[in-house]
């Protein structure tokens, strides 16, 4: 396996780099503007900060499978170079019509960026299959990762900072700019090869749904990343709400020390974030995985049990630095072991897969809050990452095992 350096020697990699910087800046300004803006329109009324999380989660339901479909018909880099520019448009979109004094349009920035993420994100995973080899995936992921990370502190910052001192019309043009020039730095990439799927309207779109469901189940590899994060989406689902609730029953403190526990997170992934990157390329993917949903299970248990404030906090650092191993060594293993005919497919597939356990378990976490101390929900949440870990244990270590099995 090479190293991130070498990786970035490629042309892909660098434009990918590029693209990802200034869809981050987009990114965060606009969350962050329209999260800000929304609650000072409506003074904080939750059920309008809600619709912001609906208008970014519900299109992966309804969208990322048929996403990933049309990522396997379409050719990858002009369907990312498309998304991009009809992200920007539909920006400048809101931007008018908020200028005319529309201000709900802001949600449609939110709503429309999901829905095209649906279709950009799995052609982005078949650019990697094409053009990265197979032994710089695991250190141009940690790159991409890192560089997420380290946006994870930066990016609330920047799209705090946009907002207050610019305004919300600034904020929007900002985002539509900054959208155009994710879609140049993909221009730079090696044009799509001629030949693509049997897509070219040879078979009909459900065929080529079933051929993609059938496919992961058939792939040992797949199958099992697939069970284990739906264990993992359950177990992260189960406490993403309950933080507030171990700073004031476990800990005995007031709601606002619920910063204290999101400073060690911010910083653990973007120290993560750089470990991975230098760990990339003398950790198989499988073991990096592994390690990842282990600490993490570990994290979440401390957590659990803390009673003092800086337990708690130790624990999210813990949770926070290992997350990044999990994300690298998850799409590694999945670009090595997946045909580049179906990468768009099992993308598009495994996605909701997890979201979906996650937003149930939400769903039901307040009730199961209800009936069980924070500890045993907790205690719940750590095992559902340790039988996720169990899962992916008997992945093949490396390619060739996988196209053996494959063949029989």
């Amino acid at each position: 396996m090479s190293s991130p350096r070498e990786a970035l020697r490629s042309r892909y990699v660098r434009a990918v780099m590029v693209s990802g910087l200034f869809s981050q800046i987009g990114i965060w300004i606009r969350n962050l503007s329209v999260l800000l803006f929304v609650m000072e329109q409506t003074g904080g009324n939750a059920l309008a900060v809600s619709m912001i999380s609906v208008a970014e989660y519900a299109p992966i339901f309804i969208f990322s499978f048929l996403g990933g479909v049309f990522a396997d018909r379409w050719r990858p880099r002009r369907t990312v170079i498309w998304c991009d520019l009809l992200s920007a448009l539909s920006v400048f979109a809101v931007l008018a019509s908020f200028e005319l004094g529309a201000w709900p349009a802001v949600f449609f920035t939110t709503l429309c960026s999901s829905i095209l993420s649906q279709f950009a994100q799995p052609s982005g995973m078949k650019l990697f299959k094409i053009h990265v080899p197979e032994d710089q995936a695991q250190a141009s992921m940690s790159l991409l990762q890192t560089m997420i990370s380290v946006f994870m502190i930066v990016g609330p910052m920047l799209g705090t900072v946009v907002y207050q001192n610019l305004g919300m019309a600034a904020a929007i043009a900002m985002t539509g700019f900054s959208f155009l020039l994710s879609a140049a730095a993909m221009a730079f990439i090696p044009p799509d090869p001629e030949a693509g799927s049997a897509a070219k309207g040879k078979t009909s779109l459900w065929k080529e749904m079933s051929d993609g469901i059938r496919y992961v189940l058939s792939r040992p590899v797949l199958r099992l990343l697939s069970i284990s994060f739906v264990a993992v989406g359950l177990g992260v689902g189960l406490i993403s709400p309950l933080g507030i609730f171990v700073v004031t029953e476990r800990l005995g403190l007031s709601p606002e020390y619920l910063q204290w526990l999101l400073i060690p997170y911010g910083l653990g992934e973007m120290a993560g974030g750089f470990l991975a990157f230098g760990a990339a390329g003398r950790i198989p993917p499988q073991r990096l995985l592994v390690l990842g949903l282990v600490m993490n299970a570990a994290g979440i248990a401390l957590m659990g049990v803390s009673g003092v404030l800086w337990l708690a906090m130790l624990a999210q650092l813990i949770i926070a630095l290992f997350q990044p191993a999990i994300f690298i060594g998850n799409h590694s293993l999945v670009i090595q072991n997946t045909d580049v005919s179906f990468i768009g497919r099992v993308t598009g597939i495994r996605t909701p897969l997890m979201t979906g356990s996650m937003v149930i378990m939400m769903s039901l976490s307040g009730v199961l809050k209800e009936m069980f101390p924070l500890i045993v929900l907790y205690s719940a949440a750590a095992l559902l990452f340790i039988i996720g870990t169990l899962v992916v244990l008997p992945l093949p270590g490396t390619k060739s095992e996988t196209l053996g099995a494959d063949k029989n």
